[in-house]
């Protein structure tokens, strides 16, 4: 038993976050998962009014993708004719599915054991370079 345990802690989601400031100066944050446990990915995002206030937006997405992976698997990718279902599923936790197929080359990454919750610390880095990102974006706007 010990050692699928052990075999677990090497698994990891994969996150992906970008932040940009839309035309109406909302936040968009945009989410890359990467599910290696069934070889898929789920690409979301939501609007927020302020940077604070998509922080603890994505504190909240990251927590509900983290503890609703089998159903999100389940209903999106195994039961793929219903993508309806997992759009209502994503959209009560106020996320949208995202098919841009581009993303953002400036973003923070993260990588977390599947259904554990987020350690508060880990989110520290990711906001510092996720608040970096936006301020890059603005400087880079203001000097064109």
């Amino acid at each position: 038993m010990a050692k699928a345990s052990s075999r677990h802690n090497h698994i990891r989601n994969d996150y992906r976050c970008s932040i940009e400031v839309n035309q109406t100066g909302k936040y968009c944050m945009r989410i890359r998962v990467q599910y290696p446990r069934h070889a898929w990915n789920l690409a979301v995002f939501f609007l927020a009014s302020s940077f604070d206030r998509s922080m603890k937006k994505l504190e909240e997405s990251l927590r509900f993708l983290q503890r609703n992976e089998e159903k999100l698997w389940f209903w999106g990718v195994d039961r793929s004719a219903d993508i309806a279902f997992s759009a209502e599923f994503l959209k009560e936790a106020g996320l949208f599915l995202d098919r841009r197929v581009e993303f953002p080359r400036k973003s923070s990454s993260l990588a977390l054991e599947p259904e554990r919750d987020v350690p508060a610390f880990v989110l520290g880095p990711v906001r510092r370079g996720l608040a970096e990102s936006v301020e890059y974006g603005r400087v880079r706007l203001a000097g064109d």
